[in-house]
C-alpha cells in the first residue's frame, strides 16, 4: 500500500487549483494593467495634439490677418480682439504642454501680442515703425518653426516615411524560398552533340 494518506490527493488538488487560479488573476490583472496604461498614453497623445492644433490654427489664421491688413494698409484687429480669440487655446496649452512647448507657444504669442499693439502701422505715423512690423511680421514664421518643432519632440512625431523592407529582409522574415529546379537543357552543352543525337547521326 501507498504511504501517501488519503488526504494527501485531495490537497495536491486543491493546491494546484488555487495555483492556476491565482496564474489566471495575474494575467488578467497584468493585461488589464497594460490595457489601462495604453489608454492613457493614446489619451494623453490625443489631448496635446487637439490643444497642439488649435492653437496652431489660431496663429496661422492671425498671421493672415496680420498680413492681409497690412498689404491693404489697413489696421489690424484691435488686441483685445486677438486675446479673445486665442486665450482659450492658449490657456489649455499652457496647462498640458512641457516646459519646451509651453515656453516656444508663448513666444508666438508675445510676437504676436506686439504686432497688435502700438507697433502696427496704422497706429504709429512715420516710415521707421512700419519698417519695424514688417520685420517683426517675417519673424512670425521663425518662430511658428520654432512651435512646431517642439511639439514635434514631445510628440515623438517622425517626419520621414519608414522605411520598405528589402527582398533580403523579406526572405529573412520567413517568406517562403521558391522551389530549386533544375532548368531544362535547350541546347547542347560546350557545343557537342548529346550522345543520342551522335548514334542518330
Amino acid at each position: 500500500m501507498s504511504d501517501i494518506p488519503w488526504w494527501g490527493l485531495p490537497l495536491i488538488a486543491a493546491l494546484f487549483a488555487l495555483a492556476g487560479a491565482g496564474a489566471v488573476q495575474l494575467a488578467s490583472a497584468r493585461n488589464d494593467y497594460l490595457r489601462s496604461r495604453r489608454k492613457r498614453t493614446r489619451r494623453w497623445y490625443e489631448e496635446r495634439k487637439d490643444a497642439y492644433v488649435s492653437l496652431l490654427s489660431v496663429f496661422e489664421r492671425d498671421t493672415y490677418r496680420l498680413r492681409a491688413a497690412y498689404d491693404a494698409g489697413e489696421k489690424p484687429v484691435p488686441v483685445l480682439t486677438y486675446m479673445d480669440e486665442v486665450g482659450p487655446a492658449l490657456m489649455q496649452v499652457r496647462l498640458l504642454a512641457s516646459g519646451p512647448v509651453r515656453s516656444a507657444a508663448l513666444a508666438v504669442h508675445v510676437l504676436l501680442q506686439k504686432l497688435h499693439g502700438e507697433m502696427n502701422p496704422a497706429a504709429v505715423v512715420g516710415v521707421e515703425p512700419t519698417i519695424h512690423f514688417r520685420e517683426l511680421l517675417a519673424q512670425v514664421p521663425l518662430v511658428m518653426q520654432q512651435f512646431e518643432a517642439a511639439i514635434r519632440d514631445e510628440l515623438r512625431i517622425e517626419t520621414t516615411p519608414p522605411t520598405q523592407p528589402t527582398a533580403t529582409e523579406a526572405d529573412l522574415r520567413g517568406r517562403p524560398w521558391p522551389r530549386l529546379r533544375r532548368p531544362a537543357r535547350t541546347a547542347p552543352l560546350d557545343g557537342h552533340a548529346e550522345v543520342g543525337q551522335d548514334l542518330k547521326a
